[in-house]
């Protein structure tokens, strides 16, 4: 290599590494705004009510104040409210991922007359605004009998239009010669769907599990409407009775954000490595 090349070679590799440097401080600048409520959101919660209004603002309190959390758990029944939210999402989840799968089989898998017609059908459901679904659904929910119950929680959220169109997606992606092979040593559908299909679907179900999950859990308007009993309450239910016509304690209400958000980060950061394979490769084969 010569002189001239030589440092036409350097000039370009500074240039590259410039580039580099200039697009990690960017995405570095981005992560820190998106990071900016939530980082305000848990400074608040251990700041007296006299700091919150301050101007300028104040980030960081001068005094850790932890009583803030000392408080939701002696005034409000936050364990029970947690423990609602919890099983709710469980049941819900597991629902959501057996019926979505199943169905996402049939639509993906099996053949039988008018299946693409009813898969466009059922799509249609994802343009219809869950707004124009609550009095029809609270009338419903009357009608069954199951007003301040958990049931109108769990049921009506089972049906996960956009989980199976993931889902099928993704099967459709799968190569039919695994499930050919498997009929030749005699499996059936169910066989084929349990033992082929679902192992080899870990990315997508993780994906439909988390989307899930953060619906079920953020609920709010919904369980506002079905659920009277206070110890019924589901969490984000339950923290709104922190606001007050007399005012706000703005501390505590920010302390239950704080511990309603920390099931959401475990979970995602659990389920990270398969949710982000998941939307990757749904999103090639659609």
């Amino acid at each position: 290599m010569t002189s001239a090349e030589h440092r036409l070679w350097r000039r370009r590799r500074s240039r590259s590494v410039g580039r580099k440097a200039a697009g990690y401080a960017a995405l570095t600048a981005l992560a820190l705004f998106a990071l900016g409520p939530f980082l305000w959101t848990v400074s608040t919660s251990l700041k007296n009510i006299d700091e919150i209004f301050v101007f300028p603002p104040q980030l960081l309190p001068s005094t850790l104040k932890w009583s803030n959390y000392t408080r939701l758990w002696h005034e409000f029944p936050m364990a029970r409210w947690i423990f609602n939210s919890a099983y709710i999402v469980v049941l819900a989840v597991l629902g959501k991922l057996f019926l979505a799968s199943t169905a996402a089989y049939a639509f993906a898998r099996l053949r039988w007359p008018g299946r693409d017609y009813v898969f466009y059908a059922y799509l249609t459901a994802l343009m219809i605004p869950w707004e124009v679904t609550l009095i029809p659904g609270f009338v419903l929910m009357r009608q069954f009998g199951w007003i301040d119950s958990h049931l109108a929680l769990i049921v009506p959220s089972l049906g996960d239009v956009f989980g199976t169109f993931l889902l099928r997606q993704f099967f459709l992606s799968l190569p039919r010669e695994l499930e050919e092979a498997a009929r030749i040593d005699g499996a059936g559908y169910l066989a084929v769907f349990c033992r082929i299909i679902l192992p080899l679907s870990k990315s997508a179900l993780a994906v439909v599990a988390v989307l899930g999950f953060m619906s079920v859990w953020n609920a709010f308007l919904w369980p506002l409407i079905m659920i009277d009993s206070t110890n019924k309450f589901t969490l984000p239910v339950g923290l709104q009775l922190l606001n007050s016509q007399h005012g706000t304690d703005w501390s505590v209400l920010m302390a239950g954000d704080v511990i309603a958000l920390i099931p959401v980060l475990i979970v995602y950061l659990a389920a990270q490595k398969h949710f982000v394979q998941g939307i990757t490769m749904t999103a090639r084969t659609g």
